[in-house]
C-alpha cells in the first residue's frame, strides 16, 4: 500500500531552485518535502557549472605546463621550464572532479536535513495540481500539498538528425569521458560549446566548431567576443560559421556539415552537440495541472505564481536566462512569499558569465540595447593598462572593462568585461546596477591596487572624461 504524505510545501526538483527553496522553507519553519529523481544539486552541481569549471581549471594548468615544456622555447615560460611535456590521465581528472561534486552534494543534503526537509528519491508524477505519486526504491509515496514549487529544470536540446548516443554526446557525457578525444567537433558556438571546446583544446584535442549563425557567442556584441575569437584562431581551433550540421557521414565517424564551400565531412572521435537547453516539461504530469504556458515555458508572474492557485514555478522551467543564480533567487523568494513575506522578482540585472578564454561577464544592458532607450555614454578601459593584468601575463589578450550610462543623469545601465578572471568582478557589477549607481559613485569608490577592479574604476573615470592611466 502506498504511503501518503501531507505537507505544507512540496518542492519538485533538487537543483538550485528547488534545494534553495527547501533550505529557506526549513529556516522559516515551513513543513516541506522535496522530490528529486537523481542527485541533489541538479544540472549545475552535478553535470554543469561545477564539474565544467573543474575541468576548465585542470585544462588551464595543463596548458601552462605544456608551454613551459615547449621545445621551441628553451627558456620555458617566465623562467619555468620542464624537461618533458606533461601527460594527462583524464580519467583521473574526472575522478577528482567527482570528489568536488560529491562534497557539494553532501553539503546540500546536510543543509536540507538540518532544515528538517524530507527528501523523497524518485520521479514525481502529478495527477492534479496538488497531488503527485513518487515511485521510490522503498515503494510508492503519494504526496499532497497546500503549496507546490515546480523546479524541474532543463535538459540539453537533441537534434533530430544527430541523436545522443555513441560518439554523439551532450555536455553531460563530455564531462565524464575516460580520455581526451583526439578529434572533437563541437556543434554550436554558444557559451557551453566554447567553454568545453576551449578546455579540450588546452588538453590537446584537435577541435573544430560548427555554428549555424554567422558569429560565435551571439548573446554578446562583437567587441566583447573579439578576444575569444582571437584566442581560438591563435590556438588552432577551426571555426566554421554559417555552417549547418546535417548528420553523421556514411562512415559513421564523421560529421557532415553544409558550409559556405559546400558539403564537408569532419572526422571526429566525439561530436559534442551544444545547441541549447529546453525546459523539462514532459513526463511528470504537467498536463494534469491546468497551468498556463508561455510558449515552451511555464507562465509565471513577478512572484513566480502560475495560473493555478498556490502552484509556483522557478528556474529554467519559467524562461531565460537559464542560470543557477536566477533559479536560486526565485526559489528563496517563493519560500519567503509562502511564509507571508512580501517579495517580487524584479532584479536590476541578472549577470551572466562565459568561462571561455578569456572570460566574459555582462551585467545590465549592452551598448546597443542602452542606446535604443536614449542617449548614452560608453567608456572602455583596456587591461593592457592594468598592472594586475600585466603581472598575470593577461594584459595583451585584448581584454577590457566597459561601462554604459545614461548621458543626462549618469545612471549606470550596463557593465561588461572580457579578460582573465573577470568572472570575479560580476558581483561588483551587479551590485552597482542593483543600487542604482551613478558614474560618480563608481569613480568615487576607492578600488584596491593592484587588482583587476581598478579597470572598472578607470572605465567610470574615462566616461566622466578624466581617466588616469590612459
Amino acid at each position: 500500500m502506498a504511503e501518503t504524505l501531507k505537507t505544507h510545501v512540496l518542492i519538485v526538483g533538487g537543483g538550485p531552485g528547488g534545494y534553495v527553496a527547501g533550505i529557506r522553507c526549513g529556516q522559516l519553519g515551513l513543513d516541506a518535502v522535496l522530490v528529486e529523481s537523481a542527485k541533489l544539486g541538479g544540472t549545475c552541481l552535478n553535470v554543469g557549472c561545477i564539474p565544467s569549471k573543474a575541468i576548465i581549471h585542470v585544462a588551464g594548468e595543463f596548458e601552462t605546463m605544456t608551454h613551459a615544456a615547449a621545445q621551441e622555447n628553451k627558456k620555458g615560460r617566465h623562467g619555468i621550464s620542464l624537461s618533458a611535456a606533461p601527460k594527462i590521465e583524464f580519467a583521473e581528472t574526472v575522478r577528482w572532479k567527482d570528489t568536488v561534486v560529491k562534497r557539494l552534494n553532501t553539503g546540500v543534503a546536510g543543509l536540507l536535513k538540518r532544515g528538517k526537509v524530507r527528501v523523497v528519491n524518485g520521479w514525481a508524477n502529478f495527477s492534479d495540481a496538488k497531488t503527485c505519486s513518487v515511485k521510490t526504491p522503498d515503494g510508492e509515496v503519494v504526496i499532497q500539498a497546500e503549496h507546490v514549487i515546480l523546479a524541474n529544470g532543463s535538459m540539453p536540446v537533441e537534434l533530430p538528425f544527430l541523436k545522443f548516443g555513441g560518439n554523439v554526446i551532450s555536455s553531460t557525457e563530455a564531462l565524464a569521458l575516460n580520455a581526451v578525444p583526439k578529434k572533437l567537433v563541437v556543434v554550436g558556438a554558444g557559451y557551453i560549446g566554447l567553454e568545453l571546446g576551449i578546455a579540450f583544446r588546452k588538453l590537446g584535442a584537435d577541435v573544430t566548431v560548427v555554428e549555424a549563425l554567422d558569429r560565435i557567442l551571439p548573446l554578446y556584441d562583437e567587441q566583447l567576443v573579439a578576444p575569444v575569437a582571437k584566442w581560438l584562431q591563435k590556438n588552432g581551433v577551426a571555426v566554421h560559421l554559417s555552417a549547418k550540421a546535417k548528420g553523421l557521414a556514411k562512415d559513421g565517424k564523421s560529421l557532415s556539415v553544409e558550409t559556405k564551400e559546400g558539403l564537408r565531412d569532419f572526422p571526429a572521435d566525439k561530436i559534442l552537440v551544444t545547441v541549447g537547453r529546453r525546459p523539462n516539461t514532459e513526463g511528470w504530469g504537467l498536463e494534469n495541472m491546468a497551468i498556463d504556458m508561455a510558449g515552451r515555458f511555464v507562465k509565471v508572474d513577478d512572484q513566480c505564481r502560475t495560473s493555478m492557485r498556490n502552484v509556483w514555478a522557478v528556474g529554467d522551467l519559467v524562461g531565460e536566462p537559464m542560470l543557477e543564480h536566477k533559479a536560486a533567487t526565485q526559489g528563496e523568494m517563493v519560500a519567503e512569499i509562502i511564509s507571508g513575506k512580501k517579495r517580487r522578482f524584479e532584479p536590476a540585472s541578472i549577470p551572466a558569465v562565459c568561462f571561455t578564454e578569456p572570460e566574459i561577464v555582462s551585467a545590465g544592458l549592452l551598448p546597443a540595447e542602452a542606446a535604443a532607450k536614449g542617449e548614452v555614454i560608453t567608456a572602455l578601459f583596456p587591461f593592457m593598462a592594468n598592472g594586475r593584468a600585466l603581472s598575470m601575463d593577461s594584459g595583451d589578450d585584448g581584454g577590457f572593462v566597459r561601462i554604459v550610462a545614461r548621458k543626462d543623469d549618469h545612471r549606470v545601465l550596463g557593465i561588461q568585461a572580457v579578460g582573465a578572471h573577470v568572472s570575479e568582478l560580476s558581483g561588483e557589477f551587479s551590485h552597482a546596477l542593483e543600487m542604482g549607481a551613478l558614474l560618480e559613485d563608481v569613480a568615487g569608490t576607492i578600488h584596491v591596487h593592484p587588482t583587476l577592479s581598478e579597470a572598472y574604476h578607470e572605465a567610470a573615470l574615462r566616461a566622466l572624461g578624466h581617466a588616469i592611466h590612459i
